[in-house]
């Protein structure tokens, strides 16, 4: 069973986010790039499946400029077999992304697709659900565990809802978001950085895909969020419901 991964290029969780003076979005130049925290938690799961022995190949894919090669390596050197590259210079907004990943499933026909739940830049949560959706096939979304049974050809996902965990069955193949607690992905080490430089990563663009993709939606405006005041050291409680009732307005 081959087990596909979409992997999304981001800025680093740990760089400070800086909008661009035109507003249309945030500076990406010269700023730290690495893997979505999410998608590492998706490749992990897909690696460990494997490693069980329910699964033959991991594949990641990653869809957007010439930059995102050094992303997909990094899935290589965390011990995906091979990757594929749909270059795409223009931003591209999830639905659009469910169409491109819908064409790669039907030329390598996976048992199952894993991917993260969102990513950190857009936080959008949609691709997964649109994805499923287009190729007709059950999800599991914020999966905290997966169990698959290859006899029953079954996936087992617990899920992260408001009031505990749900846990459903889903027919494979099928598609699995993945949430914070699902796993601890491992770090790629140095001799398998050195070997993914030699693992093929297939290149397409949208033309060899026969698509022909129009936005679907405009980003209008990027604003930074307001600045917090500084906080207050009160002496009392009458102090505290009398600011919360005549400055704050909320009681």
């Amino acid at each position: 069973m081959k087990i596909l991964v979409p992997i999304k290029r981001v800025i680093d969780y740990a760089v400070k986010i800086r909008v661009k003076p035109d507003k249309t979005g945030v500076e990406t130049s010269n700023v730290k790039m690495s893997m979505n925290p999410f998608c590492e938690i998706a490749l992990e799961e897909a690696l460990r499946i494997k490693e069980s022995g329910l699964a033959t190949q991991v594949i990641v894919i990653g869809v957007g400029p010439t930059q995102c090669v050094d992303t997909l390596r990094t899935g290589l050197a965390m011990g995906a077999d091979r990757g594929i590259h749909v270059e795409a210079k223009d931003n591209l907004f999830p639905l659009n992304v469910a169409k491109i990943l819908k064409r790669l499933v039907d030329l390598e026909n996976p048992g199952l697709l894993i991917l993260g739940k969102q990513a950190i830049d857009d936080d959008c949560n949609q691709t997964g659900q649109m994805l499923a959706g287009l190729l007709g096939w059950p999800q599991g979304t914020f999966a905290s565990k997966v169990v698959l049974d290859k006899e029953k050809q079954v996936a087992t996902v617990d899920r992260e809802v408001d009031g505990g965990l749900e846990t459903i069955c889903l027919d494979l193949p099928a598609v699995i978001t993945t949430d914070l607690r699902l796993n601890q992905p491992r770090y790629a080490t140095l001799p398998n950085i050195m070997k993914a430089k030699s693992k093929v990563i297939k290149k397409f663009t949208l033309q060899d895909l026969n698509m022909d993709l129009k936005s679907d939606l405009e980003i209008v405006q990027v604003t930074e969020p307001p600045k917090r005041k500084a906080g207050v050291i009160l002496s009392s409680v009458d102090e505290l419901i009398d600011k919360l009732k005549n400055e704050a307005h909320v009681i």
